[in-house]
């Protein structure tokens, strides 16, 4: 058979004795479990071992692309890096954009695994000749990732992808990521302090090799009509006027069901910072380290967010690899960097509301800094919130913050706060590794202000406005994440009008807000097919923000088809995601996770209920909620672990005999 769409091996290193091989996936493999995310969960249920230590030798670090990147299908530039998370001790994966990968696939591999531990620092080089080497990498260690990066460059090709940790990954920081493209960042689960300890500064990757596609020319036809889609873009209002959009829908007592090419337009005009002031006004964006509400940031207040304000300082936008829709900029920085990425939502909620710090030149001072070192704008910010709040009950004194008054919106001590983390330097060093590691230190009582689901911190899209959230920050492998599910997710997934038997909604029609709290069948439906659905979407390498303007416009499943010349029907490949889902959960259970541990923090599901604001009163039964979830996928429904019977159900049966054993153990 012909390989279409994925290059049909991977190339494992390691580390410890500078060797490397490379193996061959057999087809059947891509067949039952796509390639990106979904090869990486085989390999490392059956390659790490239960007892490995996240930052030592047994651990395997993935970088994979998508069986869609480099086959021309529009939204397919994203990667993954995967691993055992020293931030949760379970399934690890982080996703980022730019032009990496594509270049990992150049090389003539779908994935590229890290094994072992180097004596000193090192980076893989692929040359465009297909040679491959480690190389010794001393003279970047020490470096910032933007300036390891520049460097790396001039010394092989400006045309190199390069994926790449900053000073916070090498010194493993249980909340720094992998960087690419000049700050981009793949942050999540920690992931970077896993390459730091395995003393791997970067990936250099050159190579040529080109990926065959099944119907070149039906790809062509469905990135024409996808643009289409993309370009339609009508006049919009102003940034102000979408803050007082989001006080109506705070108000009005009937929620819309959401189209994704409203948010499309959004994205298309301001990127992600389009949504900072609506957020806060209609409760999606969490405020005061999750104790607060729009009351503390009221419109005058918040204005400092405005949208338009960061677009007057915007350069140059740019598109990731295969994206038409371009929602990244450049702005400038001209007291600090010179320039700087347009900080993303999470990043100017995180570092600002979060924070209660109201002023916008920091939060850009704060990004680029973030940027470089490699640390997580999210796990920083809230790790930030939480010192603030353990200050400001006694929990800490000026002595142990080395002098620093932490009061909410004191920006002058979150920057000071931040630079000590990245160099994990007196008071820093105990917040370096996050919030669960830090309450840990500060003892018992400071457990009431830390924010987490399963040791991360949580993103800025508020659970108590929309429970969707909630339920799948506590319930997937990787907990604490924004980026797979959500009822707003599924109302601009569109799923339905693919795979018929799945809950209909229909767009821009309008329900009852609480309707929402309600935990049911129909919930759970959705939110188990928006975790099926985002297992297909980063196997294919495909954009989350593609996927929001709906798969009858931009029709991922058809891609797959295209590209491999396979016949799946879209209930098909919601059955291998829900295999994938099934897989990592084994995963988690084999390296001692209990699955109800994963549950958000009471604070942030509602529990005591805000007194006032847009969510007052707001919560929902996550208990409920989370066992109807795992009925949908056969798990145990009390204590959300895969029983022997689901694997059978989800063509998991050849691993029986080994989970048996780990079910047992645990």
């Amino acid at each position: 058979m012909r390989r279409r769409g994925y290059a049909g091996k991977v190339l494992f290193v390691n580390l410890s004795n500078g060797s490397y091989h490379e193996e061959v996936i057999a087809d059947e493999i891509y067949e039952r479990y796509l390639s990106g995310i979904g090869l990486a969960a085989k390999i490392l249920y059956e390659r790490i071992p239960p007892h490995a230590d996240p930052l030592g030798p047994e651990n395997i670090l993935g970088f994979v692309s998508g069986i869609l990147t480099g086959s021309g299908a529009v939204f397919s530039g994203r990667w993954m890096v995967v691993g055992k998370s020293p931030l949760t001790g379970g399934w690890g994966d982080a996703n980022a954009g730019g032009d990496f990968a594509p270049a990992i696939k150049r090389c003539g591999y779908d994935a590229i695994f890290f094994t072992g531990t180097s004596s000193h620092p090192v980076y893989l080089h692929i040359a465009n000749n297909g040679s491959i080497a480690l190389r010794d990498a001393s003279e970047y260690w020490g470096k910032d990732a933007v300036e390891a990066e520049d460097a790396l460059k001039a010394t092989h090709s400006s045309r190199a992808g390069v994926a790449v940790i900053g000073t916070a990954g090498e010194n493993a920081s249980l909340i720094s990521g992998i960087c690419n493209d000049r700050g981009r960042i793949a942050a999540r689960s920690g992931l970077g302090a896993v390459m730091g300890s395995k003393k791997l500064k970067a990936l250099v990757l050159e190579g040529a090799y080109r990926i065959a596609v099944h119907n070149h020319e039906g790809i062509k036809e469905i990135s024409r009509s996808v643009n289409r889609y993309v370009a339609f873009q009508p006049p919009l209002f102003s940034g102000k006027y979408a803050a007082l959009l989001g006080s109506f829908m705070r108000l009005n007592p009937l929620q819309m069901a959401m189209d994704g090419m409203v948010y499309k337009m959004l994205l298309k005009r301001w990127g992600t910072s389009s949504m900072n002031q609506m957020s806060i006004e209609m409760g999606d964006s969490p405020v005061k380290n999750w104790a607060g509400s729009n009351e503390d940031l009221d419109l005058k207040q918040s204005s400092v967010y405005d949208p338009d304000v960061i677009l007057q300082r915007e350069k140059l936008k740019y598109h990731c690899n295969s994206c038409p829709l371009g929602c990244g900029g450049i702005c400038s920085m001209p007291n600090h960097f010179q320039e700087t990425h347009k900080p993303e939502y999470e990043s100017i909620m995180a570092l600002g509301g979060l924070c209660m710090n109201k002023d916008m030149e920091s939060i850009f001072y704060l990004n680029e800094m973030l940027n470089r070192a490699g640390m997580d704008t999210i796990s920083a910010g809230a790790t930030v919130a939480f010192a603030i709040e353990c200050f400001e009950n006694g929990l800490l004194t000026k002595e142990q913050t080395d002098g620093l008054v932490l009061q909410w919106g004191n920006t002058g001590a979150v920057v000071a706060l931040i630079q000590k983390m990245i160099k994990r330097e007196g008071f820093g060093d105990l917040l370096a590794d996050g919030v669960a590691v830090a309450s840990k230190r500060i003892g018992e009582m400071a457990n009431s202000y830390a924010i987490t689901a399963g040791k991360q911190e949580l993103p800025m899209h508020d659970g108590r406005n929309d429970p969707g959230f909630n339920l799948h920050y506590s319930v997937e492998a990787a907990p604490g994440k924004h980026t797979i599910g959500a009822q707003l997710y599924y109302e601009m997934f569109q799923l339905h009008r693919v795979v018929p038997d799945l809950p209909k909604v229909t767009p821009l029609s309008l329900y009852r807000k609480g309707q929402k709290y309600i935990a049911s069948r129909e919930k759970a439906q959705m939110a188990a097919a928006c975790s099926s659905f985002m297992n297909v979407v980063n196997s294919a390498g495909l954009c989350l923000f593609g996927t929001f303007i709906g798969v009858h416009r931009v029709p991922v499943f058809k891609m797959l088809n295209e590209v491999t010349g396979w016949h799946n029907s879209p209930k098909e490949y919601l059955q291998i995601g829900a295999r994938l889902q099934t897989l990592k959960q084994m995963f988690n259970v084999k390296h001692g996770i209990e699955p109800l541990s994963l549950r958000v923090h009471s604070r942030a599901e509602g529990i005591p209920p805000l007194g006032g604001g847009a969510n007052k009163g707001r919560g929902a039964d996550m208990g409920k909620m989370m066992a109807d979830y795992w009925r949908e996928f056969a798990w145990d429904t009390a204590t959300g672990k895969p029983t022997l019977d689901s694997l059978v159900l989800h063509g998991l049966a050849s691993y029986l005999e080994d989970y048996r054993e780990e079910l047992e153990k645990a």
